[in-house]
């Protein structure tokens, strides 16, 4: 339902429809394995951190920016692959070095 709302309110589409189509499988949240402990609860995707990095990077946009976006945006939604109900995530949220 995302990716058809995204395609009909943006035909033309998007810088961030523009990251999914052509980066989606670049990475899994299996890559990043090793960056996260095997216990605790669980967190956030990091592919799709990884994701909302680019599109920060590619649109010059902060953290908190980027995690409104997230938020508001179906464009954003589409490129995380994500509901159109889901609530994002909190700006602080990082990917850990």
């Amino acid at each position: 339902m995302t990716a058809q709302i995204a395609r009909a309110s943006n035909p033309d589409g998007t810088a961030a429809m523009w990251v999914r189509d052509r980066l989606d499988g670049l990475w899994r949240d299996e890559d990043f394995a090793d960056w996260y402990p095997r216990d605790g609860r669980p967190g956030l995707s990091p592919a799709q951190l990884a994701t909302v990095c680019v599109l920060q990077f590619v649109l010059g946009l902060s953290d908190r920016q980027g995690a409104e976006a997230v938020r508001c945006r179906i464009d954003f939604k589409y490129a995380m692959a994500m509901e159109l109900d889901d609530p994002g995530f909190h700006h602080s949220v990082r990917i850990p070095a």
